[in-house]
């Protein structure tokens, strides 16, 4: 969970199973300044699914972001046996299908906020989607924004000596890209593809930085890249009161 700082300023945690967390924006208010069940249940929402071993601090830095804007942040943390076995993935991703289904988000525009191993998650839920795109046409419209920081891509070889880092970090020297994860070519080929698709892409690189860390070291950079990110959407009419 977040820290106390985060809660003292009116954010509330609502702890929905082991691995998902619902924090509650209460300083955020419709523009109107009357919150009704309608206001709340169009109040836009945060997908946050963090890297593997992420820490509460460190995620409520991303969070924070969130909660300025006026979203709600529903996190979602993936577990290393789900990345290793696709079937379990497939289950997890299933899960979280059902539950932006569910009766409690149903109606909340979404934007997608995953890092590195968070975006394979999404990709298995998107597994399912792709399978009855009519069932799901509600969901992927609902989805306004997706950001990927880090994310998980490359050859087999390559990810597999990131996650042994990862997993087992005295393994560190067998490490020697920059990036154990993220293969920056096969990243940089799939924002090409995306682009001739007709996607509209707003990417940042650094030269140097760090998995999953690009906020740590370029906080300025980053945040300032996420705020127009954002702003570019159109999907936060409300305002936290800080």
């Amino acid at each position: 969970m977040l820290g106390r700082t985060a809660l003292s300023r009116g954010v509330t945690t609502h702890r929905l199973s082991k691995n998902v967390t619902l924090y509650m924006n209460e300083l955020a208010s419709p523009a109107s300044g009357c919150q009704t069940k309608a206001s709340e249940d169009n109040k836009p929402l945060t997908l946050m699914l963090p890297w593997l071993g992420s820490r509460p601090q460190a995620v409520a830095k991303y969070c924070e972001i969130y909660f300025r804007t006026g979203f709600d942040v529903l996190v979602v943390e993936s577990e290393v046996k789900e990345f290793l076995w696709p079937r379990w993935g497939l289950d997890h991703g299933k899960s979280l299908l059902e539950l932006l289904n569910s009766e409690r988000f149903v109606s909340r525009p979404l934007l997608v906020h995953a890092f590195s191993i968070g975006g394979y998650t999404f990709s298995q839920l998107l597994v399912h989607v792709s399978k009855d795109t009519q069932k799901y046409q509600d969901l992927t419209n609902r989805i306004k924004g997706q950001v990927y920081d880090s994310l998980v891509v490359g050859s087999l070889e390559t990810m597999a000596v990131g996650l042994g880092k990862t997993v087992f970090p005295r393994w560190e020297t067998l490490v020697k890209q920059n990036d154990p994860l993220s293969d920056p070519q096969a990243l940089e080929e799939l924002i090409d593809f995306w682009q001739k698709r007709g996607i509209n892409i707003t990417a940042k690189k650094w030269e140097d930085s760090t998995h999953a860390g690009h906020i740590k070291r370029h906080p300025q950079e980053y945040v300032t890249t996420l705020d127009m990110f954002l702003h570019s959407l159109h999907i936060a009419p409300l305002k936290a009161k800080m």
